[in-house]
């Protein structure tokens, strides 16, 4: 999608990962607060259209704000509080903002970037090279044990909830060959019968989810303890962790499991 020329796009500016809003009610800044910032053309790249009004996505260098009552949020931190159609599309923005703002040089030898025609992509003056936004490709996967599934802490977790074990692909590994790698690296079992479950963009920091559900093998539950830090088995008879919203695929995955009153 080329650049269009709209008196009033949503535009979605990033500065270190966090979104410009309005703070009263999260709302995007209006094209007079934008321009008030005095970003360069290279600094703004389009999105697509939410019901029919454009989008485009930023990144600035300096942590300025247009005037009282704007600020800068995490993303994470407007899930349930803004919308989920228009928090979806920020996500999209997000990576967008951070490729266009971290390939202004080529990787291979230092040259200028320039935008690729007719595709999302930068190209180097001198050499060649592309440079298309980054995908990282993730494995989620909720293990199950009769009538009980397997939920784990993870260390790095910034929400403290037990979630299923995810981890990222590995050069030249299939999806389900991750699965079965991180599950036994992570908690020591052996699974099978993987089913696909849903599939997921995730902007953290620029993941595509891929979700399964397997079926408990063999093995007792050895953690490893730079990664998780417990897991354990949740049955009908377990407390299990609250519901949250339905932002994630993971909350799609437990809540597609979850004991009725759970």
């Amino acid at each position: 999608m080329a650049p269009q020329d709209h008196a009033e796009p949503l535009t979605f500016l990033f500065h270190q990962g966090k979104l410009l809003v309005r703070e009263d009610d999260l709302s995007l800044p209006d094209a007079a607060a934008v321009a008030s910032l005095q970003l360069e053309p290279h600094q703004l790249h389009p999105v697509g259209l939410l019901g029919g009004r454009y989008c485009q996505a930023g990144w600035a260098v300096h942590d300025a704000l247009p005037g009282p009552g704007f600020g800068w949020r995490a993303l994470r931190s407007m899930f349930g509080a803004m919308d989920e159609d228009l928090l979806g599309l920020a996500g999209r923005a997000s990576q967008i903002a951070e490729w266009a703002r971290t390939h202004r040089y080529c990787g291979a030898c230092g040259s200028a970037m320039l935008l690729a025609a007719g595709e999302r992509c930068f190209q180097c003056a001198c050499c060649s090279h592309l440079a298309y936004p980054r995908i990282s490709p993730a494995m989620m996967v909720l293990i199950r044990k009769g009538d009980a599934v397997l939920l784990a802490l993870h260390t790095a977790s910034p929400t403290r909830r037990f979630t299923p074990l995810a981890g990222f692909l590995e050069a030249g590994e299939s999806v389900e060959e991750a699965v079965h790698r991180e599950v036994f690296e992570e908690v020591g079992l052996q699974v099978g019968n993987l089913q696909y479950f849903s599939s997921q963009s995730w902007p953290f920091p620029h993941s595509l989810m891929l979700a399964f559900t397997a079926d408990y093998l063999s093995g007792e539950i050895r953690v490893d303890e730079a990664e998780i830090a417990e897991a354990r088995w949740f049955g009908p008879g377990d407390t299990w962790p609250e519901r949250v919203p339905q932002m994630s695929v993971s909350s799609l995955l437990i809540d597609a499991h979850r004991p009725p009153g759970r």
